[in-house]
């Protein structure tokens, strides 16, 4: 099983971070839509490490389709092959109030999206007459100025981050692969995730043998008493943060935990993190995340997703966990 870790550095220190990672075998690295963007580690990267680079996730719908493009394929050059183009929709209130962006009808606009990513591919990769004309997005203008012509190692595949049945479903009917979003659990992963795949699939005429599923888990890793605490009380904060947002309720309410939501919700409008966190409860965290010495990480982690997939994101979030640790982790899984 390869495992991807997040690269989390500024800018400036990706390249040296990147190479730290990379010392514990983890198979790729992924950056996410936080404090720095989300592209420019993976070029420090690119340039440092001989690892699968990706984005997890580039909020799409700030993004033209063909700003996407040219980050990705540029990407795809420097790093000799080895990236992924994952893209997300986030939710309404941070497209909206965050990125002054455009909502609506989401699972359709990110159809749109990776569509018009692939039609600009196309046109490179073909040097043909670029006209792509759909219901949001109309590219029809490519002069040889602008383009880069064929990649030599290809267009880079697009992934989609989702959680509900419906972007799921959409990202098995037009992405090459589907980051199943972190804040999940595995009975929700078997009942509603994989599901939704196979019907997204079977619309595009595919087979999962043909489409990348990467689950990805919120780990807590350690080995003292300390480390392991330390190690809950991040994830415990992290859990909470996405429990208190209404668009993963059903998460929570596959588990029977769902009037726990709206709680969370009220406590986050109020700024009382801490006790947010408090309201996850021990099977919360053991339900939602993967909490334990690496070697029982590993062995959770696979148990939960080996059957199904090949690859694994795991987040270390809110505590410092030792190289070592993760190290071992990794090694136990592939």
């Amino acid at each position: 099983m390869k495992i991807h870790v997040q690269l989390d550095s500024a800018p400036g220190a990706g390249a040296a971070r990147s190479r730290e990672l990379a010392e514990t075998g983890a198979g790729g690295l992924f950056t996410f839509e936080g404090p720095h963007d989300v592209f420019f580690p993976l070029v420090e990267a690119a340039s440092a490490v001989d690892l699968d680079l990706m984005t997890n996730v580039a909020i799409a719908f700030p993004r033209s389709p063909m700003h996407l493009a040219h980050s990705a394929n540029d990407l795809q050059l420097l790093s000799r092959g080895h990236f992924r183009l994952g893209l997300g929709s986030q939710i309404k209130p941070h497209i909206e109030k965050r990125y002054s962006a455009t909502w609506s009808r989401p699972a359709a606009r990110m159809k749109e999206t990776v569509a018009a990513v692939k039609a600009i591919f196309t046109a490179w990769e073909n040097t043909s007459t670029l006209n792509f004309r759909g219901e949001f997005f109309t590219h029809t203008l490519m002069p040889p100025t602008f383009d880069p012509g064929p990649n030599p190692y290809g267009p880079p595949p697009i992934l989609m981050g989702a959680l509900g049945p419906v972007m799921t479903r959409t990202a098995a009917e037009v992405a090459d692969g589907l980051l199943v979003m972190p804040f999940h659990s595995e009975r929700h992963f078997l009942e509603r995730t994989l599901p939704a795949v196979d019907t997204g699939l079977r619309e595009s005429g595919r087979t999962r043998d043909e489409f990348t599923i990467i689950p990805q888990v919120i780990v807590g890793v350690g080995r003292s008493d300390d480390q392991l605490a330390a190690a809950a009380r991040g994830v415990r904060a992290l859990l909470s943060f996405y429990g208190s947002t209404p668009a993963y309720r059903p998460v929570l309410d596959v588990e029977g935990w769902g009037e726990v939501q709206p709680e969370l919700n009220t406590l986050s409008k109020r700024g009382g993190y801490a006790d947010m966190a408090s309201l996850i409860t021990d099977p919360m965290l053991t339900t939602l995340a993967v909490v334990g010495t690496p070697e029982e990480c590993a062995t959770e982690i696979r148990r939960r997703f080996g059957e199904h997939a090949d690859e694994v994101c795991c987040y270390f979030p809110g505590y410092d966990a030792e190289p070592e640790d993760v190290a071992s982790m990794i090694s136990s899984l592939t």
